[in-house]
């Protein structure tokens, strides 16, 4: 092989000649002279269609390649300016690189690997290179990766949420593919606003195509689906319905205790203010001490227990499904409006005029929000390895590489 072949290879310059390779004794780094070869030359930097030289820029450029051993390196060349029709005055692309890096395309394929897969102390420490940069390197990436596919092709089923990306009430719109099961799209806000985005992104003709949307019950993104998706099904997530019915429960629960506790009756209040745990959990989850407890009310406070039965009940439509589910969902309604509990009263009347549709759908297809709040966990834990970034940008960038199926390869592997 040829010393300029084998330079090429080290350093993963395709689509040029390396001239010269130099070491840098004061400095401890070597620099490879680099010139791409004449159908490289004379390329817009952002679409890259040959276009008429303007002038020869500001002289020569550093793009950091990945280390040799433990010698940093660096290609030079030449950086001319271009006249491109579409965006003005321009620097020329070179093979190497993505417009407006100074790294080597290999060099910011493995930081951004890298940052998906270990912690941002080791990424900095391997990769010589601050948090902040790493940050740019997986935007740029990123941004590059989708462009290059049609992640909207085929969609059908999808699932929206939002989730806290920081202190301050921020937060990210995450729309997820339940059929690929990957995340689609996320974007800082949780207004319909912001989802409209989304859909306009995605355009109409796609948009009559969406089948079923799993969401909770936010205003927002039901406004925004019936807006622009006017064939998809919205299902309601049981998670949410059911959690409505323990925020009741709770509420049933106070309001006795406070009676107990007026009243004077502290050995019930004090049992009432342990009970919370016994009444929202699973009964298959149910420790010997909270089974007691659950036993007790039963015996001594009936309208807690008819309180409690009743979320158990809703639990259960979302179990049975289908015609069973819909069939005890409309006996759960009839007791829970007869039961003479304000809050459970109130329930009813809430899923009857608001939700019923929602939950229908969810009770026909069994479809959930499940995959978005398992999405949402891991993003949260990318939250806290991104900690540092400026920008949300970053961050969605950082999650669509490790969660929505952009993460490059590592240079030379498959």
């Amino acid at each position: 092989m040829r010393r300029k072949s084998l330079w090429s290879r080290l350093l993963d310059v395709e689509g040029a000649t390396i001239k010269k390779v130099r070491f840098d004794h004061d400095e401890g780094r070597l620099v490879a002279e680099a010139k791409p070869h004449s159908r490289e030359r004379g390329l817009c930097g952002e679409c890259r269609q040959r276009c008429p030289g303007y002038d020869s820029g500001e002289g020569k450029r550093w793009w950091r390649a990945l280390d040799l051993g433990i010698i940093p390196a660096y290609v030079e060349a030449d950086a001319p300016r271009v006249l491109c029709p579409e965006h003005g005055v321009i620097v020329a692309a070179v093979p190497w690189a993505r417009h407006g890096a100074r790294f080597t395309r290999s060099f910011e394929d493995q930081s951004a690997w890298m940052a998906t897969h270990a912690s941002r102390t080791s990424v900095s420490g391997l990769m010589r290179v601050t948090w902040r940069t790493v940050s740019s390197i997986i935007t740029r990436v990123a941004a590059e990766t989708a462009a290059a596919v049609d992640r909207f092709s085929g969609l059908r089923r999808i699932g929206i949420d939002e989730i806290s990306y920081r202190k301050g009430h921020r937060y990210l719109t995450v729309v997820v593919d339940h059929d690929q099961g990957r995340l689609l799209w996320a974007k800082a806000g949780h207004d319909s606003a912001t989802l409209d985005q989304f859909f306009e992104l995605l355009g109409p003709k796609r948009c009559a195509r969406i089948e079923m949307v799993s969401a909770d019950a936010a205003g927002w993104i039901r406004k925004a689906v019936e807006n622009h998706c006017p064939n998809a099904q919205l299902c309601l997530d049981p998670f949410h319905v059911v959690s409505w019915a323990t925020d009741a429960l709770d509420e049933v629960r106070r309001e006795i205790w406070n009676e107990a506790r007026s009243g004077g009756n502290t050995d019930e209040a004090k049992e009432l203010k342990g009970a919370r745990f016994a009444l929202w959990k699973n009964p298959r989850n149910l420790t010997r001490t909270q089974r007691k407890t659950l036993a007790s009310i039963a015996e001594t406070n009936g309208p807690l227990y008819r309180a409690y039965l009743l979320k158990e009940h809703l639990r259960l439509v979302f179990k049975l499904k289908g015609k069973r589910g819909k069939r005890l969902l409309n006996e759960w309604l009839q007791w829970a409006r007869r039961c003479r509990i304000p809050a459970f009263v109130g329930l009813a009347k809430k899923i009857h005029r608001e939700h019923r549709t929602g939950i229908d759908n969810v009770l026909d297809t069994g479809l959930s929000n499940a995959l978005v709040e398992s999405m949402n966990c891991k993003i949260r834990v990318l939250t806290r390895q991104a900690f540092g970034f400026r920008t949300p940008e970053a961050l969605v960038a950082m999650a669509m590489l490790a969660l929505g199926g952009l993460c490059p390869d590592l240079p030379g592997r498959s």
